[in-house]
């Protein structure tokens, strides 16, 4: 004989199981919303967070983001992957990529740095091995420790001298994050920020922000062609010349996913030449042979 259990209420109603389950239901769901709630964001030494509020407003994010171009980047110090001292003005004097991220974030982070390795590859392969450098600065100062960031670069195969995994602390964070107009709020699942990665000149000035998780490898690299080949010392006419005729004939190839040099720019110029001289030619002779039969 199978037994149905009932509870009964103190004033004698009889509560079915199901309403029972149905009212914890309710009850845990209140008690979840009202834990995780939005609350004010503050680092673990007290300090808030720059952003200074409690979601991810994208539209003002980005905007907050863009009206970050052109601001000169402070002498922030860090500490590399390695446990050496750096300062920001040491990477100066060619083009500069900082991406920010965090170390224990499971998404975005490595699938941005990742993908950021590839077209850093691209880059390099187009523009020299040496004509621009890239940084990784964790932003979780709490977590994100030398050893952290050296674990971080390992584990997503990066291992390039022109790419530094750095750490440092809230205050720098702080002043860093502003300057590069680069929003961030912790969450339930860690952080919620832009992906963003942001472009400085050889002097420190903010020149381009980078979007997303998988942009396009052109989106990263001409911005970055402008700044290696376009900007030269005009007393070097030579080095300018040629730096001009690699900016406008280095160019993309979708189909292999890499930068090539462009010669049919040359050979439309010298077919011209060659069309104008045989025209040229042409108009002597014809205005000799009418000049002898005059």
């Amino acid at each position: 004989m199978e037994v149905k259990w009932r509870c009964v209420s103190d004033k004698g109603k009889i509560i079915c199981p199901d309403c029972l389950k149905r009212i914890s239901c309710l009850w845990l769901l209140f008690i979840f919303l009202a834990l995780s709630g939005p609350s004010p964001v503050y680092s673990d030494d007290g300090e808030s967070h720059h952003s200074g509020g409690t979601t991810l407003d994208e539209a003002a994010a980005l905007k907050f983001s863009q009206s970050a171009l052109g601001n000169n980047i402070g002498d922030h110090r860090f500490t590399s992957s390695t446990g050496e001292d750096k300062n920001l003005a040491q990477f100066l004097g060619k083009p500069l990529l900082i991406s920010l991220i965090y170390t224990s974030c499971y998404h975005t982070c490595p699938i941005l740095t990742k993908h950021l390795a590839d077209v850093v590859r691209i880059a390099r392969d187009a523009l020299g091995d040496d004509s621009f450098s890239v940084l990784t600065v964790g932003f979780d100062t709490a977590v994100d420790s030398p050893e952290r960031m050296r674990i971080f670069a390992k584990e997503r195969g990066i291992d390039m001298p022109i790419w530094s995994f750095l750490s440092t602390d809230q205050a720098t964070i702080e002043a860093l994050s502003s300057e590069l107009g680069f929003i961030y709020f912790r969450s339930p699942k860690g952080f919620d920020h832009l992906a963003q990665i942001t472009l400085l000149d050889t002097e420190g000035r903010v020149y381009r922000q980078i979007y997303g998780e998988n942009f396009e490898p052109p989106v990263l690299v001409e911005p970055l062609k402008d700044l290696v080949f376009g900007k030269h010392n005009e007393s070097d006419l030579l080095n300018g010349w040629i730096n001009n005729i690699r900016l406008f004939c280095t160019i993309y190839d979708p189909t292999r996913n890499r930068y090539r040099f462009d010669y049919s720019i040359f050979i439309a110029i010298g077919i011209s030449i060659i069309a104008l001289g045989a025209t040229a030619i042409f108009v002597v002779r014809a205005w000799r042979q009418h000049k002898s039969t005059a």
